[in-house]
């Protein structure tokens, strides 16, 4: 049982959070800049004045308990309050200075990252960007082990803990080979996906859902063992190889068909799409400053002409 007289030092609970992140001592203690055997007691200091058991260490790996995983999100949110404080007691409490991690999905990353990199570059000289890509739930997941600051995914994200600024909306558009009948057309059913050999791409990648559910909404059962992607450029050739269609959003069509060998459609009204915005950890504590980012990054891609700002 738990002294409620006890008040953790800001050390145990960086060494929690850290050996949470790595699920490895060694590498935890790097990440801090401390010897292993200072970590080990530091954790060990926190969980005798806790009261409560949080990692679990063997001879092969190392594990979180399950009162672990449920103090877990208050640690972090304790870091972040500390780092803030710090930040500002340093006066640099604006987030929009300095590093900032970044994280896009890969059916964004390619077809707006130029632009958000260019316009940044001139309006936030002081922002250092670093980018990662990858998918949704792992976007989700280094947000909250405290490895990223922010990313922009389609919403809604639905994650505990996890803050969501809307940006912009984009509308899917199909591509077709070249020379395909429905080539230009621009008020087609999305029932006509039943005839026509739609790829996916593959688990994990949330446009597939989006495809899916765009398919749903039209009545459409897809044969979901047609050739699968592991990416939207993957997709691509195998639609400008003739083996069927896909659903690709606004913001790729210029950097998709550029080569001259896909065609696309247009949906009729309302066109199925998706909204994209910004998410980060709510215990931050920052979601003003990432507010006023998400809107100038939803300018920077709204100059495109393919999307519509939210708000």
């Amino acid at each position: 049982m738990s002294d409620q007289s006890y008040q953790p030092s800001i050390g145990g609970v960086r060494a929690f959070v850290a050996i949470a992140k790595r699920l490895h001592f060694g590498s935890a203690a790097n990440d801090l800049g401390v010897s292993q055997p200072s970590l080990s007691q530091s954790l060990a200091g926190l969980e005798s004045g806790l009261g409560i058991r949080l990692v679990e260490r063997t001879t092969r790996r190392v594990l979180l308990t399950a009162e672990g995983h449920r103090l877990l999100p208050s640690a972090m949110a304790v870091c972040d309050a500390v780092d803030n404080l710090l930040s500002d007691a340093a006066g640099e409490g604006d987030p929009l200075r300095g590093s900032l991690r970044l994280g896009l999905i890969p059916t964004i990353a390619p077809y707006i990252l130029p632009r958000l990199l260019q316009g940044l570059g001139e309006s936030r000289p002081s922002l250092g960007l670093r980018v990662v890509e990858d998918q949704t739930s792992r976007l989700l997941e280094q947000l909250r082990e405290g490895t990223l600051d922010a990313a922009i995914m389609a919403l809604p994200a639905g994650a505990p803990g996890i803050g969501e600024i809307p940006m912009y909306d984009e509308d899917f558009v199909l591509a077709l080979p070249t020379g395909h009948p429905l080539s230009g057309r621009k008020r087609l059913s999305p029932s006509l996906l039943a005839d026509l050999p739609l790829l996916l791409l593959d688990e994990g990648h949330c446009l597939r859902d989006q495809a899916l559910d765009v398919c749903q909404r039209a009545g459409v059962n897809p044969d979901v063992q047609q050739t699968r992607a592991d990416s939207l450029a993957t997709a691509v050739q195998c639609v400008e190889g003739g083996l069927g269609v896909t659903l690709i959003p606004a913001t790729a069509v210029p950097v998709e068909t550029a080569s001259g060998s896909l065609a696309t459609a247009d949906f009729s009204t309302p066109r199925p799409g998706r909204r994209i915005g910004l998410v980060y950890r709510e215990s931050s504590g920052r979601g003003g400053a990432y507010a006023e980012l998400a809107a100038e990054l939803s300018a920077l891609v709204a100059e495109s002409g393919q999307v519509t700002p939210v708000g």
